[in-house]
């Protein structure tokens, strides 16, 4: 258990610190310089890092012989199955009828560019939504696995599922902080969201779905009205 406790230090309290006081201030420094290099580097380390920590604790679960089934990694049956289905049906929905929104609407375009952190982080270009994709699918299987997944069965024997979960929730929080206060309650919310996912199903695996399909449509919306701006950018460009 003490492995298990210093794991998650590792992903819940040293990498949002070394996100926050030393990835995110060097982040925003190139920048300045080189905004599609700053993103294509933000990119590839978040597309990186998760799965290595998710690595590190696959082996730790497995090297003390515990089952997958009670860390979350069972098929939904039942009512279960069927609810979950049509609830990620209902979010592609959603995404679907808010990115066409999104092509439409010249306001809200405008209105997804009023979220300074959202236009320096997420794509510009068709070349960087693809890049983006394979971002959102790793925070999709991998934060699900760490905070959803590891976090509450480290925590739950003594603070009981529902305070192991508001815990990690908390810690998913404000792993965001970088994003300001309003991104750490947006992200505090949908974590709560997907916890209370995992309780309804148990299982895992909805909120894995449902996460990557939040941050693949986020993905979308945000490229539909960057895209102007960046196009806009290279025509004024010497």
């Amino acid at each position: 258990m003490l492995l298990d406790l210093i794991y998650v230090a590792l992903f819940a309290v040293a990498f949002p610190l070394w996100d926050y006081l030393v990835y995110w201030p060097a982040f925003q420094r190139q920048l300045q310089v080189d905004p599609a290099g700053a993103r294509k580097r933000l990119w590839t380390a978040a597309s990186i890092w998760p799965w290595v920590l998710v690595a590190i604790g696959a082996a730790l679960w497995m090297a003390n012989g515990r089952s997958w089934a009670s860390f979350g990694f069972s098929v939904p049956h039942g009512w279960r199955l069927w609810t979950s289905l049509a609830l990620l049906l209902l979010v592609v929905a959603y995404y679907v009828y808010a990115t066409a929104a999104v092509a439409r609407s010249a306001d809200a375009r405008a209105s997804v560019l009023r979220n300074e952190t959202l236009t320096i982080v997420m794509p510009h270009t068709r070349a960087e939504l693809h890049r983006w994709n394979g971002v959102a699918l790793t925070a999709g299987f991998c934060e699900e696995f760490l905070y959803r997944g590891y976090f509450i069965w480290v925590f739950a024997p003594w603070l009981g599922w529902w305070g192991a979960a508001a815990l990690s929730v908390a810690f998913f929080a404000t792993g965001h902080a970088y994003q300001g206060w309003k991104g750490v309650l947006h992200t505090g919310i949908v974590g709560a969201l997907f916890a209370l996912v995992v309780a309804t199903f148990d299982s895992l695996w909805p909120a894995i779905a449902l996460h990557a399909a939040v941050d693949l449509g986020s993905g979308a919306i945000a490229w539909l009205a960057l895209r102007e701006e960046q196009a806009a950018q290279v025509e004024a460009a010497p």
